[in-house]
This record gives C-alpha cells, sequence and structure tokens, in this order.
C-alpha cells in the first residue's frame, strides 16, 4: 500500500505579485525559509528551492520584464 501525497496545486500569482519572493507575506511562521525571489514571468511557473512550492503565473506578464 502506497502512501504518497498528491502534488500541491500551484499558487496562481498575478503580476501584481512581482517581483515574486518565498515565502510570501501570507506564508505561515512554521513555514518560514531564507527568502528567495523567483522568476515566474520566463516560464508562467517557479518552483521554490527551498520548500518546493510552485507558484503559476496567471494573467500576461507586466510588460518590461
Amino acid at each position: 500500500m502506497s502512501h504518497q501525497h498528491a502534488p500541491a496545486a500551484p499558487i496562481p500569482v498575478s503580476a501584481q505579485d512581482l517581483p515574486l519572493h518565498c515565502p510570501t507575506p501570507s506564508s505561515p511562521l512554521w513555514s518560514a525559509h531564507p527568502r528567495v525571489f523567483l522568476d515566474v514571468a520566463k516560464t508562467g511557473k517557479a518552483a521554490c528551492p527551498y520548500c518546493g512550492t510552485v507558484y503559476e503565473l496567471t494573467g500576461p506578464a507586466p510588460s518590461g520584464h
């Protein structure tokens, strides 16, 4: 019997959330780790190298990014 967890759904972010960093201000204190900036504008998705949280850009990327 396997007890694997399904991966969490990506967290949607918009152009207003850029520049994006993890953890975000709304993240609970228990999940704190060093802040890392993530480039979601290039591919539309980015994963945090510390906690594995995946963020997905919704809508168009802002100009200049």
